[in-house]
């Protein structure tokens, strides 16, 4: 066999191979959905809704890393939480767990020496502990109030020994708690961008408001000023190429605009001293604060537009939104060339500094 056919086999035998791991951990996580328990899923659910602490996650080895996912996807769907490695916990970070709280531990054997350490202090405490093991006859199963069984499972790796498919149903069996927890609770995409302003989503979400210019920033003038006194005013901090006219109850009367002044320069008439309502750009495309920053980016992508007067509820002038303030900080719509990119564009937006009960198995 030749080097070249020799490392094709290999190629394809690795090819195979990890088509095993997926399917073999793809079979695992079908067969706990449908083995998991009602009652003690519904059980682990009411720990974790009537918790008025946090919810500790903690685990050894591999599970603990699991625990550590676990605990990041309740804090960001809702759920107040925070992880402690049982070795910490046993010299010193017990003092973390509180009478208000509850426990989720995450062992396969349920046998995990520095897990059944720490057992005892959380029975005095009785801190009701939730359980994601293999065996729910083991110590850290007689010690639970809920036992959620991930099953018996074959390890994925050729030597049957490296946790991957007992971990992928314990991942699993988390994200079911956290997604159906936040789900009761009634989390919403906004909770979810207040927690992810950094995220995709976050950005994504992130209200007009949050973005636009505030009226300090803004150029405003009345409508019966003249072109002259409109465009010779000083506004402090950033220029922008939009003046809003506004009346005594500051409602948008109109937008007086660089294209608006640009037209009227080219006139042979020009006459600067003319009211600035005559050449102003009536009625302009609008924006709420309410609305998202991606809302605001398709209107000005649609009408192909540089400025939008933001407005509240009572249709008041709050502020502005300058095509320049999102460059650098949102990927504009239009630099895609698919359509489905100019229906979802990719913002970038950076923010300013700103009780011992029996078990259930």
């Amino acid at each position: 066999m030749t080097t070249s056919t020799a490392r094709k086999a290999d190629l394809f035998d690795a090819e195979s191979f990890g088509r095993r791991v997926l399917l073999r951990e793809g079979q695992a996580l079908v067969k706990q959905s449908e083995s998991l328990s009602g009652p003690a899923f519904i059980a682990a659910l009411d720990l974790i809704l009537g918790c008025n602490g946090r919810v500790i996650v903690t685990g050894m080895g591999k599970a603990g890393i699991i625990g550590e996912k676990l605990t990041a996807t309740l804090a960001s769907t809702g759920t107040c939480s925070h992880f402690v490695h049982p070795g910490e916990a046993f010299h010193g970070d017990l003092g973390r767990f509180h009478e208000t709280d509850v426990v989720i531990i995450l062992s396969r054997s349920g046998e995990t020496e520095e897990i059944r350490k720490i057992l005892p202090s959380l029975a005095v405490a009785a801190i009701p502990i939730i359980s994601i093991t293999e065996n729910p006859d083991s110590t850290l199963g007689n010690a639970s109030q809920v036992v959620l069984e991930s099953g018996e499972t074959d390890e994925a790796c050729a030597l049957g020994l490296a946790p991957s498919t007992s971990t992928t149903v314990m991942l699993g069996i988390g994200d079911a708690l956290a997604l159906t927890a936040s789900r009761l609770r009634g989390f919403r995409q906004e909770d979810f961008a207040r927690h992810h302003p950094g995220g995709s989503l976050g950005r994504q979400l992130a209200k007009v408001r949050d973005v636009m210019r505030p009226l300090s920033a803004c150029r405003l003038a009345s409508p019966t000023w003249s072109v002259r006194e409109v465009v010779v005013q000083h506004v402090p901090g950033r220029g922008t190429g939009a003046v809003m006219l506004v009346d005594e109850h500051q409602r948008l009367f109109g937008i007086f605009t660089d294209s608006d002044l640009r037209r009227l320069i080219g006139d042979p008439k020009c006459d600067l001293d003319r009211s600035v309502h005559e050449v102003m750009t009536p009625t302009p495309k609008t924006v709420s604060g309410d609305q998202t920053a991606v809302e605001a980016i398709k209107v000005l992508d649609a009408h192909r537009i540089s400025e939008l007067p933001v407005l509240n509820g009572e249709g008041e002038v709050i502020g502005l939104i300058d095509i320049t303030d999102l460059i650098g900080r949102v990927e504009a719509p239009w630099s895609s060339s698919s359509s489905r990119d100019r229906d979802q564009p990719n913002l970038k937006i950076r923010y300013p500094e700103q009780t011992n009960a029996p078990r259930t198995t």
